[in-house]
């Protein structure tokens, strides 16, 4: 996908954006497998639980996760006798450990809404559609010439995969711009003098995090009644 999308950039930038998709490829490979057990261990304290309260366990372990991690490493980085390249290094780790719980989150999301994940293009189309949120939306449904909401039941499900692969090219590009700025700035937070450090790089990826549940509940709308593919 990597190469494909940046045929037209500069070498600088096409090397960039292929670096930064490289590591969702990666980290979408990666959480793929663990999505049953994610959704299981949002069940165990009720077996019974509905779709819908699995959901909001799912969001709320996401971002509780995904703001400790922030927090934990925000801390650690501005430490006294923590160096700079160490920080920017400890950041730059837990920057690709968030893609990985956020690419964890909207795969699970999926599947509890009977939505197939066994396809890496249409894998791609909903990890990077949740977390670019609304141009996500808006890029998905006009490439797809869908009109209506909830782009994850009414697109990822349908479309043929050449579509999806063409919606992919394009939000690669958006995805590498807003992920790579975005990003940048977390990092730069992070290293802040120790406290405010850990206070930037929590609450950075606790509004990441928000963000994220926000933009999957407009993609996949209301929650299953009933369990349907256990």
């Amino acid at each position: 996908m990597a190469t494909d999308t940046f045929d037209e950039q500069a070498p600088e930038e096409a090397i960039r954006g292929q670096r930064v998709l490289a590591l969702l490829d990666k980290a979408v490979e990666a959480q793929s497998s663990l999505v049953r057990k994610n959704i299981v261990r949002a069940r165990q304290r009720n077996p019974e639980a509905t779709p819908a309260e699995v959901i909001r366990n799912l969001e709320r372990m996401y971002v509780s996760a995904l703001t400790g991690t922030g927090a934990a490493v925000g801390g650690t980085a501005a430490a006294p006798g923590v160096g700079t390249g160490i920080a920017l290094a400890l950041s730059a780790g837990e920057t690709i450990t968030s893609l990985e719980m956020s690419a964890l989150f909207a795969l699970s999301i999926a599947e509890v809404h009977g939505v197939p994940i066994d396809e890496i293009e249409r894998r791609r189309t909903i990890v990077m559609g949740v977390m670019l949120g609304g141009s996500g939306s808006a890029t998905i449904t006009k490439v797809a010439e869908r009109t209506g909401q909830h782009w994850g039941r009414q697109v990822v499900a349908k479309v043929p995969v050449e579509t999806l692969r063409q919606i992919n090219k394009v939000l690669g590009k958006n995805f590498v711009t807003k992920f790579g700025t975005k990003q940048g700035i977390i990092v730069l937070g992070r290293v802040a003098p120790f406290g405010i450090g850990a206070v930037i790089g929590g609450g950075a990826n606790a509004a990441m995090g928000a963000f994220a549940v926000r933009a999957a509940r407009r993609a996949f709308g209301p929650a299953p009644t009933a369990w349907d593919h256990d």
